[in-house]
C-alpha cells in the first residue's frame, strides 16, 4: 500500500500537469490568459481532491493486488 504522502506527491504532479494542458485548452477556446488561468485553477482543485481520494480509496481495496503466501507464491 502507497504512503499518503506518496499519494499526495503523485496528486500533485498530476496536477500539475494537468493545470498546464487544461490551460491551454482553455485558453485555444477563449482565447484569454485569464479565463483560461481560472478554468484551469479551478479544474486543478476539484480534480486534485477527486484524485487524492480515489486513491485512498483504491488503496484500501485488496483486489487484482495477488495475494502472496509464506511460501512465496
Amino acid at each position: 500500500m502507497d504512503s499518503t504522502i506518496r499519494l499526495f506527491t503523485k496528486a500533485v504532479t498530476w496536477q500539475v500537469a494537468g493545470f498546464f494542458s487544461m490551460m491551454l485548452i482553455g485558453f485555444l477556446f477563449t482565447g484569454s490568459i485569464a479565463a483560461s488561468g481560472g478554468i484551469a485553477f479551478v479544474g486543478a482543485i476539484t480534480g486534485f481532491a477527486a484524485y487524492f481520494v480515489h486513491e485512498l480509496v483504491w488503496s484500501r481495496i485488496p483486489w487484482g493486488r495477488g495475494v502472496v503466501d509464506s511460501a512465496g507464491k
